[in-house]
C-alpha cells in the first residue's frame, strides 16, 4: 500500500525510532511504534514493527495480533516462531508446540526453523518436560562446527536446559562452547561459567573502601567492566487472545 509523501515519511521517522530505540528503550519504541500505527495501520511493515515492540515490552497479546495481521498482509511464514513464542508468554506453550508441527514451519529459512526448534524446546520446558527440551535442540545445527548467527544461542539453551536436568558438568562444557561462538556478547555464557566455577564480581568503579573490603574466601575477586489503531481489522483471528500482565520467559 502506497502513502501520500509527507506521510510516507512521518512513519518512515517513527519506524527509524523504532529501529533505533528497541534494545535499549523498548518502552519508548514501543510509543513510536503506537504513533505509526496510528497513521498508517494497513501497511504490513508498520503492523511488524508494532508486533516487535509490544514483544519487546512483554505485550505479547497486542505483539500477536500485530504479527497475525502482518502475515495477513503479506502471505509471509517469517513471523511463525516469534508468534509462536508469544504463546508462550501467554501461559500456552500446548499452542506453541502445536505450531511448532505446522506445515509453515517447513516453509523457513535455516535460521527460522532454528529458531522455531528454540521456542519448541522452550515450551518443552514451560510444561516441565526438560528431556524433551534438550532432545529437540540436539540437531545438527547443534552438532555443527560451523559459527553461524544463531549457533551462540542454540549452544546457550542447550547448556541451559542441561543445567537444569542437573548436567552439570556438560552444561559447562556447552555454555563454553557457547561463549567460544558468540563473538558479539548476544548471551551471558561467561557469567553462567562464571557462577559455575563459583568465581564472584564485583564493581570496581563503586566505592574504594567498599571495593577494598572485599574478600571471597581470602582469594583475589575478579572484577566486570563492564490508541488502538486504526484499519479493516475487523475479524481479526486475535480477538480471542486475553492479554497478560507479564510474561514468560522467551526462548
Amino acid at each position: 500500500m502506497s502513502l501520500p509523501k509527507t506521510l510516507a515519511e512521518d512513519v518512515a521517522r517513527n519506524l527509524v525510532m523504532v529501529a533505533r530505540l528497541i534494545d535499549e528503550d523498548p518502552e519508548e519504541a514501543y510509543a513510536y511504534s503506537r504513533i505509526a500505527l496510528r497513521l498508517a495501520s494497513r501497511v504490513a511493515a508498520v503492523r511488524e514493527a508494532a508486533g516487535f515492540a509490544a514483544y519487546a515490552t512483554q505485550k505479547y497479546a497486542e505483539a500477536l495480533a500485530e504479527f497475525r495481521a502482518s502475515r495477513r498482509m503479506t502471505g509471509s511464514v517469517d513471523l511463525w516462531p516469534v508468534m509462536a513464542d508469544c504463546e508462550r508468554g501467554l501461559g500456552r506453550p500446548e499452542r506453541a508446540m502445536a505450531m511448532a508441527g505446522e506445515p509453515e514451519v517447513q516453509k523457513l529459512d535455516k535460521a527460522g526453523q532454528v529458531e522455531m526448534r528454540l521456542v519448541a524446546a522452550g515450551a518443552r520446558r514451560d510444561m516441565g518436560q526438560i528431556d524433551a527440551a534438550i532432545v529437540t535442540l540436539q540437531s545438527p545445527e547443534l552438532a555443527s562446527n560451523s559459527i553461524q548467527p544463531w549457533t551462540p544461542r542454540l549452544r546457550y539453551a542447550y547448556a541451559d536446559a542441561l543445567l537444569e536436568a542437573g548436567r552439570e558438568d556438560e552444561a559447562r562444557e556447552w555454555f563454553g562452547k557457547a561463549l567460544e561462538a558468540d563473538k558479539d556478547g548476544s548471551t551471558d555464557a561467561s557469567d553462567r561459567l562464571a557462577e559455575l566455577d563459583g568465581v564472584a564480581f564485583v564493581d570496581v568503579l563503586g566505592d574504594d573502601e567498599d571495593a577494598e573490603s572485599v574478600e571471597t574466601d581470602g582469594r583475589p575477586v575478579s572484577s566486570s567492566l563492564d490508541d488502538s489503531p486504526e484499519g479493516d481489522d475487523e475479524g481479526d483471528e486475535d480477538d480471542d487472545v486475553d492479554e497478560r500482565g507479564d510474561g514468560a520467559d522467551k526462548a
